[in-house]
């Protein structure tokens, strides 16, 4: 089943998801693999490896990945982003993550989706739990929004959004994004690097 694609494990407010989101896009055209979005409720993942949230976490460890860190990577990746934690981040992402599993599912544009909601989470500070802000993103992408989001509130989309949680865990996932390829995880989108020279072998 994944012979052919990149498992994508991520939180749809995830900063590093969001740096690596056209990286990654990139990588799997050129390696002719589709991205196989696996949007997580990473809560519950971090924690379920012993992981502390950020909640959890030091001060000081929090202001250096919110801060130093997603600094030189979006300098390095050339991807602007706030120099601030996001306003809107510990809003409830059910709904954008249940759009994305909604949309791969009606085959439409995922990829695309995913990155405008990261960038504008991370870019504009937005706040993409606002049912109106997702309806026009998705408008701006030509889906119809009404129907993705009546799409992404029925029992199968939320179940699918609980599977993938699920699946996270049972895998040992840590950690947004993670990558798998063919079975080979890869943590970090500090792995891209690494995911393309494993793609080109």
């Amino acid at each position: 089943m994944t012979a052919k694609t990149i498992e994508y494990f991520y939180s749809a407010h995830s900063a590093f998801a969001y740096l690596g989101s056209k990286r990654v896009m990139e990588i799997a055209a050129a390696a002719g693999r589709k991205l196989l979005h696996k949007p997580v409720h990473l809560g519950p993942v971090v924690s379920a490896v012993g992981g502390k949230t950020f909640a959890e976490r030091t001060p000081q460890h929090v202001a250096y990945f919110f801060g130093r860190e997603i600094e030189r990577w979006a300098e390095f990746r050339n991807v602007p982003v706030i120099d601030f934690r996001p306003t809107y981040h510990d809003e409830d992402m059910t709904l954008a993550s249940c759009m994305l599993i909604a949309a791969q599912d009606q085959g439409l544009d995922a990829d695309r989706l995913a990155h405008l909601i990261l960038e504008v989470h991370w870019r504009d500070d937005a706040d993409i739990s606002d049912p109106s802000l997702l309806r026009n993103l998705a408008a701006s992408l030509d889906i119809d929004p009404d129907s993705l989001i009546e799409s992404a509130q029925t029992p199968a989309v939320q179940k699918t959004y609980q599977a993938n949680t699920a699946e996270a865990i049972a895998r040992s996932v840590f950690g947004s994004p993670t990558y798998f390829i063919d079975g080979d995880m890869h943590y970090g989108q500090d792995h891209l690097e690494l995911i393309e020279r494993a793609l080109a072998g």
